[in-house]
């Protein structure tokens, strides 16, 4: 299980999360993870609270499940874009998109797969082009990878099956 921070920096397991609600990736098909989440000790200590995916300025960004626009604007020089995930319980989960030029307005409802904005150049905290994507549910952050099915997070090797019926050439 993965450990996720709580309101006072206590652990709390993924099933926190409503795991595997989302049914795509972000930013392409299965994106490089540049960083990991890395739950800080404590509520205000040192740590990564989202996941930075590989993705160059003017990718289409995607909505991870349907939810509703919470935010879309700037947040000190960054365009951020928020979805409240819809059944996630209350308070609902809410997933975080930067540096995103946004394409929906607040308010708007979404589907999951739905483009909600675009990677813009700049403002990323990467060394390489990013999104950072987070995922909290009041104002505990989680593991945004806990959202995602197993499928989508391990793809295992393809396998040749027989071909019956067919003559060998």
């Amino acid at each position: 299980m993965r450990a996720v921070a709580g309101a006072a920096g206590e652990p709390r397991s993924a099933a926190d999360a409503d795991t595997a609600v989302g049914r795509t990736w972000p930013v392409g098909v299965r994106p490089h993870v540049l960083r990991g989440w890395e739950p800080p000790a404590t509520v205000y200590g040192p740590g990564h609270r989202g996941v930075d995916l590989a993705a160059a300025p003017g990718t289409p960004v995607r909505a991870v499940a349907d939810g509703r626009v919470s935010f879309a604007g700037r947040v000190a020089g960054k365009g951020v874009v928020s979805v409240e995930l819809t059944g996630t319980g209350d308070p609902p989960l809410r997933t975080t998109y930067e540096p995103v030029r946004a394409s929906v307005p607040q308010g708007a409802e979404v589907s999951a797969g739905e483009v909600i904005g675009t990677v813009e150049a700049g403002g990323s905290h990467c060394t390489a082009p990013c999104v950072h994507w987070g995922l909290l549910r009041g104002e505990t952050y989680l593991d945004p990878l806990s959202l995602l099915p197993p499928w989508l997070l391990h793809r295992g090797p393809s396998r040749l099956l027989p071909v019956l019926g067919v003559p060998s050439p």
